[in-house]
């Protein structure tokens, strides 16, 4: 898989997933859901932390994790184009493409939604209001929407320490972003003898 075809597929998850976020954000109010099927809702929330909703606590406590990212987007872009260049395997090409795709996503939100994107909260947002946007560089929110509460109720009494409790399965919300790491990460566990095929001097 060349540079270049790994590069378009990069832009083409880009594009989707900031053209969701975009749209969600001027035309959701936060927290405002609506159901397309039984078991998949768009719901709109916005994360200022790391996966499934964690903060790291304290006033630069944003911004080390925006700079962070940053830092971590370099070595996964270098991965990428040294990956390439020894010509490695296409389902490690793919993969790396597809969690470089997500991380420079939510990337993109951490350091300029805060700029030019004004509050969601008890309105739809306005893109590049004259009043200012909601934050400042590096401490923009991750747009979420995607959920699929697969499903939910009251768990039997006899399972030990949460029967008879309401338990909803699957309970995080999250992006297109979110799905392309997941799918990178995935293929890098399903198909992973193919992604880092032994060489033939290995024992």
């Amino acid at each position: 898989m060349s540079l270049k075809q790994a590069s378009i597929l990069i832009f083409l998850i880009l594009l989707i997933d900031q053209i969701s976020k975009v749209y969600i954000k001027t035309h959701f109010v936060l927290g405002e859901e609506i159901p397309v099927f039984d078991w998949f809702r768009i719901l709109f929330v916005e994360n200022e932390g790391m996966a499934w909703g964690a903060k790291i606590p304290g006033q630069y406590g944003k911004l080390f994790l925006t700079l962070f990212r940053l830092v971590a987007i370099v070595g996964i872009g270098y991965w990428l184009w040294d990956a390439v260049q020894k010509k490695s395997s296409k389902v490690l090409i793919l993969a790396i493409a597809f969690i470089f795709a997500g991380a420079f996503g939510n990337i993109i939100d951490s350091v300029f939604y805060g700029l030019i994107f004004d509050t969601s909260t008890h309105q739809v947002a306005s893109f590049l209001p004259e009043s200012g946007g909601y934050g400042t560089l590096f401490h923009g929110k991750v747009v979420d929407m995607l959920y699929f509460p697969l499903w939910e109720g009251y768990l039997p009494e006899w399972i030990p320490f949460k029967g008879g409790d309401f338990f909803r399965f699957f309970e995080p919300v999250f992006n297109v972003a979110d799905t392309a790491i997941s799918t990178g990460v995935g293929l890098l566990i399903v198909f992973n003898k193919k992604a880092f095929p032994k060489k033939e001097n290995e024992v």
